[in-house]
């Protein structure tokens, strides 16, 4: 086994500088505002114990967090529940897209929280009383684990609930099997609103380190979710948090993520640190091409794989 790199020294800007020449992929198209994204940015974050946080170029540009926010939701839904919300959706790989129509059979749950129909479950279940309030929590919660004040693109909150048709499809679903409690309206408005919170690389590495370090915040200090809801919330991403490519990935990258649109990718290394990457262009199953392959080395270089690094 070779000697891993120093996280502290390891160079993310050289690690930038090799991925930029990735070419492949495409920038999401399914509204307005990710079809504008700048296919050239790349930014590549990683958060310590100690709370340090080390950044490339283009790190503190901001894009919507989208399918990057369902790790936190599920894990503020469990906190808020106080783990009730594993009785109402599950926890297994689907081998299905992310907003694929259907639901277990005979249950009537999501698959997991990962796909859509468990991040519109989820969001639904944090504390609230209404939509708004549930939306505030939410965004309070993201800002807890970010170590930040984050805000929301309400551009792209309007666009993902004009647009966002098999979402409304699968919460009406989801009220036809006694599933969802609230409208689906309701539902579609507070997952889309957590969606179009604006987040960068430093931020999500943030959020990711939270995770890896039993749900307390290395930079603030501040416990956001118990150590159980972390360790659960993080053992699904590494199952679910790639949809049907997490297989691939655990081998590849050995490292608990979770991947969006907007070409975000979260990580959570548990007990060695919190990574992020931005780089819109994405491959065929919606996970940025520049971001696997800086994972990739990342993890080798670091020795972060989770079944033994090279």
């Amino acid at each position: 086994m070779s000697a891993s790199a120093d996280p502290r020294r390891y160079d993310l800007q050289q690690l930038r500088a090799r991925v930029l020449t990735e070419r492949g992929g495409e920038v999401d198209d399914s509204i307005p505002q990710l079809a504008a994204a700048d296919p050239e940015l790349c930014g590549i974050a990683i958060t310590l114990p100690d709370g340090t946080v080390r950044a490339s170029d283009e790190a503190d540009s901001l894009v919507s967090i989208q399918s990057a926010v369902k790790p936190f939701l599920f894990a503020l839904a469990l906190e808020d529940t106080g783990g009730d919300a594993f009785d109402l959706v599950g926890i297994e790989p689907t081998g299905e897209a992310f907003d694929a129509l259907k639901l277990e059979t005979g249950t009537g749950r999501p698959p997991n929280p990962m796909v859509n129909a468990g991040a519109l479950l989820t969001a639904a279940l944090v504390d609230g009383g209404d939509a708004d309030g549930r939306s505030r929590r939410i965004l309070q919660g993201l800002s807890a684990f970010a170590a930040r004040r984050l805000e929301v693109d309400d551009n792209v909150a309007r666009s993902e609930h004009a647009f966002g048709d098999r979402n409304h499809a699968l919460a009406h679903l989801m009220r036809s099997e006694g599933t969802l409690d609230v409208s689906a309206d309701d539902a579609v408005e507070v997952y889309a609103h957590a969606c179009a919170v604006l987040v960068d690389a430093v931020a999500l590495s943030v959020m990711g380190a939270t995770l890896a370090f039993g749900g307390v915040n290395p930079v603030s200090g501040e416990r956001v979710v118990s150590a159980r809801v972390a360790r659960d919330v993080v053992s699904v991403m590494a199952t679910c948090g790639v949809y049907d490519g997490s297989g691939r990935w655990m081998r590849a990258v050995g490292v608990p993520a979770k991947s969006s649109v907007s070409g975000a990718i979260v990580l959570s290394a548990p007990g060695r640190l919190g990574a992020a990457v931005v780089s819109p262009p994405l491959d065929g199953q919606g996970t940025s091409v520049r971001g696997r392959a800086a994972c990739e080395l990342l993890s080798s270089a670091l020795g972060l794989h989770a079944f033994g690094a090279e």
